[in-house]
This record gives C-alpha cells, sequence and structure tokens, in this order.
C-alpha cells in the first residue's frame, strides 16, 4: 500500500524548514554586519542582536520578521541600511529619539 503523506506532516516540515531558515539568514545577517553591538561591542548571544534601520524612511521591509522569505541579495540589502544594536542599545536609542522628537530631549544624545 503506497504511504501518502497528510497535511499535517507537511505542516511540521514547513515550520522546521522555516525555522531553520530564519535562524541561519539570521546568523548570516548578523555576521555580514560584524557580529557585535555596534554601540557597546556586545557579542555573546546572537539572538540578542537586532537591526536598527539608520533612516526609518528607507526601510523596504522588517528583517526580523520577513526575512526568511527573501532572498539572501535582498536581505543583505536591507541589512545595509541598518546597524547591528544590542537589544538594550536599540531601545535607549529608541528612547532618545522619541525624547528628542518630544522637545523633551534633556541633554541626552539621539543617534
Amino acid at each position: 500500500m503506497k504511504e501518502t503523506r497528510t497535511y499535517a506532516d507537511r505542516r511540521e516540515y514547513n515550520i522546521r524548514a522555516v525555522t531553520k531558515r530564519r535562524k541561519k539568514v539570521r546568523l548570516m545577517a548578523i555576521a555580514h554586519l560584524g557580529g557585535k553591538c555596534i554601540r557597546c561591542g556586545y557579542s555573546k548571544y546572537p539572538e540578542v542582536l537586532e537591526f536598527h534601520h539608520k533612516d526609518p524612511t528607507k526601510k523596504d521591509f522588517n528583517v526580523s520578521a520577513k526575512g526568511h522569505c527573501r532572498s539572501w541579495a535582498r536581505v543583505k540589502a536591507e541589512i545595509e541600511k541598518c546597524n547591528l544594536l544590542c537589544a538594550n542599545c536599540h531601545r535607549e536609542i529608541h528612547v532618545e529619539q522619541k525624547l528628542a522628537a518630544s522637545k523633551g530631549n534633556f541633554g541626552m544624545n539621539s543617534e
């Protein structure tokens, strides 16, 4: 008797394949940008590193969310518009930008 794949089997395979590709593309992107936070030098866990678009108006897609389904060339072009930051430095930059935009700068730098 011939075995056939079920929807559930295919679904599980696709989930594993997407997870594997997402991790591979993310690690390639992190390596391409130097592998460490440009602000503090953090590099211990790649899961903590994030992509910060230098100019949000030139952002075509969110690398973390859509990078797994794009070609490496497209991902590479997008990450070249980004700085690699640890999660803490990334949050600090966004807070500094919000404070500067609301005129409550309080002497903080915005990068």
